[in-house]
């Protein structure tokens, strides 16, 4: 038998520490239970040289999925009646993900020590960013703490969806792209050159073309170094630029004039906008608030700021519906929906209709770009392959016409 200290609340908000001897800690936590009290944590103090607490625990950030993960699972630990502490502790205990364990025994010490689960999260707001909290907040001022997390469980999902869309559609060019470029770079530093020896046995002057990707071959060849260092800061550098407000500003005013991909960008930044404005509202968060907490899931420059705009409209009275009208990038028919629903007095309805109106609208997009992108992917190869056989073999056929 071992001696275990344990903390434990009694009537679910008065902190208790006491000693009980068990085998382990789970008979120990049984224990506990049977006196009435909900364990919090054990310390075995039968065993020397047992730190008294453990080391800091370093908060890493969660992907979407752990994201997904850990609301789940807390939803449905909530709505059956668990205390939140009970249910951080068996997230804490039985969770795959080890950032999630941390995540939930931090959460857990926090709360324990008096914090609500608005203020635990605040205080980790890299981790679940401000729209996250923004619902929690809302849901606890309410008292409808379980089903916030139902709407926000919906949200994350919605969100992963939108996500695997977009990256769905763009991985396939993105990889014909980069086979092109390897099959590109080959060609000229292996096979030209092999040629080198029988173009200069013709004793003609080479095309330009030829000539123009020997030289490119030979140099690649002999600094690839160099090459390899001139892409990796190429690339950091475009990376560094656009994070400046301006270029950013100019890159995200271009893309918004691309046929089928600025559909592509507008559709699935309003999917989320919509869904997280749907979602505040029926938590009871005021509609500039929600409109400002929408705001933070557009990605597009152009399309914040012109959000910003027609929150800053709603802000001094102009009706939510009026206000995105003046957007020109909103489509007519949401802004409609919305006057509907202002009308009626059923604008949370009508947000909700209007977030299928979009996924409707993103699907018929992505599928489109598919459908167009296949011709085009094509038509790039046929010019490359083109190119470099051109380039090859017109030597040879200058050579045997003379």
């Amino acid at each position: 038998m071992a001696d275990f200290l344990y903390t434990a609340l009694k009537n679910n908000k008065t902190i208790v520490t006491g000693r009980v001897k068990a085998a382990d800690a789970n008979e120990a936590r049984r224990k506990v239970r049977d006196m009435g009290l909900i364990p919090t944590s054990f310390q075995d103090v039968s065993t020397k040289g047992k730190k008294g607490k453990g080391e800091k625990v370093v908060i890493q950030a969660l992907s979407l999925r752990e994201k997904i993960d850990f609301t789940s699972t807390l939803e449905i630990l909530t709505s059956t009646g668990i205390p939140i502490i009970e249910a951080l502790l068996f997230i804490e205990q039985n969770s795959d993900s080890q950032r999630i364990r941390k995540i939930a025994h931090e959460f857990r010490q926090q709360i324990i020590g008096g914090s609500t689960l608005g203020e635990t999260l605040e205080k980790y707001r890299a981790i679940f960013g401000r729209v996250y909290i923004g619902l929690v907040k809302a849901g606890e001022d309410s008292g409808e703490l379980d089903k916030t997390l139902v709407r926000m469980l919906d949200l994350l999902k919605k969100q992963d969806s939108v996500k695997g869309k977009v990256i769905g559609a763009l991985i396939y060019p993105t990889i014909v792209v980069l086979l092109a470029i390897v099959a590109i770079v080959i060609m000229l530093v292996f096979v030209f050159p092999a040629f080198d020896e029988m173009f200069n046995n013709l004793g003609k002057p080479l095309p330009w073309i030829t000539r123009s990707c020997m030289d490119l071959g030979i140099f690649m060849k002999n600094y690839w170094a160099l090459c390899l260092i001139s892409l990796i800061v190429v690339v950091v550098s475009l990376n560094q630029a656009y994070q400046m407000p301006r270029v950013r500003k100019f890159c995200d005013k271009c893309v918004l004039h691309i046929p089928m991909l600025s559909d592509m960008l507008k559709y699935s930044n309003f999917s989320n906008f919509i869904a997280v404005l749907q979602v505040s509202y029926e938590a009871g968060i005021p509609i500039v608030d929600c409109l400002f907490l929408a705001n933070l899931t557009i990605d597009n420059f152009i399309l914040k700021n012109a959000i910003m705009q027609a929150a800053a409209r709603v802000q001094q009275g102009t009706h939510l519906s009026v206000a995105l009208k003046n957007v020109q990038e909103v489509p007519s028919m949401m802004t409609f929906m919305i006057a509907t629903g202002e009308q009626s007095g059923r604008l949370g309805d009508s947000l909700y209709h209007c977030v299928n109106f979009i996924d409707k609208k993103l699907d018929a997009v992505i599928d489109g770009f598919t459908k167009l992108i296949e011709p085009m992917l094509m038509i790039f190869i046929g010019l490359i392959v083109g190119i470099l056989g051109l380039a090859l073999y017109l030597p040879l056929f200058q050579a045997y016409q003379q």
